[in-house]
């Protein structure tokens, strides 16, 4: 299991601090959103903060685009210094072409759904991922409740992924705590995004050893099950 902290629930005036705590406590992903205002209401950070960070920090940055048509801006994140960059099945006309041109421009990509997009959205782009991330809120703004019907499209998600031969992490976002961390990684949730449940409470290296604990009891998910069953993921 990753943890990848939300940067969106860092403290914004002091960014280059948090990113370093994080390193020393053990942290190696950092998930930044990024918000346009359209697609999302809120409107977070663009590619000069991040070029910004990636000169302090070694973290593994996993940008989230949750903005309109992000084909216009891929190579301005790249440059900045994403390592992979995750659109929304939601906000791309060509979502096959999208990650075609990440891949070509030499970093990871992603895509993501959102609560009411069911997971067959990303079937056909299995080939093409490198991370497929369940929304388990609505995106736009950071401290939301977790939907508990997540657990269905992370479990349906992970069967897709091993059924099409896919080597895609499966990610989750959105309400992420301790509490729920053990039927998630039992679902086969691999990454995990956590905001205001991690940065809440430091100190951050025994946040995550909440995580990692929590984590490690997680047993064989008697629900899970093959996609195409009863219930519409």
């Amino acid at each position: 299991m990753i943890l990848a902290p939300s940067l969106l629930s860092a403290d914004f005036g002091n960014l280059e601090r948090e990113l370093r705590a994080l390193e020393d406590a053990g942290l190696t992903w950092m998930h930044i959103d990024v918000m346009d205002g359209s697609f999302v209401p809120n409107i977070t950070l663009g590619p000069p903060v991040i070029k910004r960070l990636r000169k302090c920090s070694r973290l593994f940055f996993d940008v989230h685009l949750m903005i309109v048509a992000p084909e216009r801006l891929l190579a301005a994140f790249a440059d900045a210094g994403a390592d992979m960059l995750v659109v929304h099945a939601e906000a791309c006309t060509h979502l096959d072409d999208t990650l075609r041109e990440i891949r070509r421009l030499g970093i990871k990509a992603g895509a993501a759904v959102s609560p009411d997009t069911p997971v067959r959205a990303l079937e056909s782009v299995v080939p093409l991922l490198d991370s497929a991330l369940v929304m388990s809120v609505h995106p736009g703004f950071g401290g939301q409740a977790f939907i508990p019907e997540s657990l269905g499209k992370v479990r349906a998600l992970r069967a897709m992924l091993r059924e099409r031969g896919g080597q895609a992490v499966t990610a989750v976002d959105g309400g992420v705590d301790p509490d729920n961390t053990p039927d998630l990684v039992a679902a086969g949730a691999e990454v995990l995004v956590s905001g205001s449940a991690f940065f809440s409470r430091p100190p951050y290296a025994a946040r995550l050893q909440d995580f990692l604990r929590a984590a490690a009891t997680a047993r064989p998910d008697p629900q899970h099950r093959r996609c195409g069953t009863d219930r519409d993921y």
